[in-house]
């Protein structure tokens, strides 16, 4: 039993490093090839790729309840959460794919998945290594800090395009946005948005004090 949990929690995290790798090395080498046109139709060539990721993130949380990965619930649970909603307002509203914010957005979502990722497979198989736990639990933070920021320009994005449309739309042919009126509740995230992040931060630094602090008792008792 206790095999079959490692190889599953192991083919996990390899499965997601291998498609962000996928999608980083796609980004790139379109942004190469056709320059700043490359990111009008970045979603297109990587959304499904990266929604699948997303989808399957929900997977960490189910992880870190049943105690297969250690880590804190609430910051993990924020963090798939605030990735999946905005991912799904952007797979509705098609006119928002082709904002530059949106490729910019998808990008570092993906630096950080890949900065989290091998830091997990290497605990798995029980090597971990002090430059991974430094880039996991340190660099990572404020990494996280400019994604939250750049979401909530691409809200504001959203919001820009929702509002003529419900301002706009006739009483008999009402659209989604209009019956439960978008814009309305774009606004309202927003603050759940930067608390949800204020909230991470906080959990993420006492959760960096505690690994680097285990691995300075560990080197000492080495």
């Amino acid at each position: 039993m206790l095999s079959f949990r490692l190889a599953y929690i192991f083919s996990y995290n390899l499965f997601q490093f291998c498609g962000h790798t996928w999608i980083l090395a796609n980004t790139i080498a379109r942004y190469f090839t056709f320059g700043k046109d490359a990111l009008a139709d970045t979603f297109y060539s990587v959304g499904f790729v990266m929604s699948l990721c997303q989808l399957l993130s929900i997977l960490e949380l189910f992880h870190i309840a049943d105690g297969i990965e250690k880590a804190r619930l609430l910051p993990r649970f924020v963090q798939v959460m605030e990735k999946n909603i905005l991912l799904i307002m952007v797979i509705l509203l098609e006119d928002i794919q082709s904002k530059p914010v949106v490729c910019a957005q998808l990008f570092l979502w993906n630096i950080l998945d890949l900065l989290r990722y091998p830091h997990e497979l290497l605990c798995v198989m029980d090597r971990p290594s002090i430059a991974m736990l430094w880039i996991r639990y340190t660099l990572w933070i404020p990494l996280y800090i400019l994604t939250v920021a750049i979401e909530g320009f691409t809200i504001y994005q959203v919001l820009l395009h929702v509002e003529p449309t419900a301002a706009n739309s006739p009483p008999l042919k009402s659209t989604l946005a209009t019956q439960i009126h978008l814009p309305f509740l774009l606004m309202v995230y927003l603050p759940f948005l930067a608390l949800g992040a204020t909230v991470t931060v906080w959990q993420l630094l006492k959760e960096r004090q505690h690994q680097l602090g285990k691995w300075n008792k560990k080197m000492k008792m080495k």
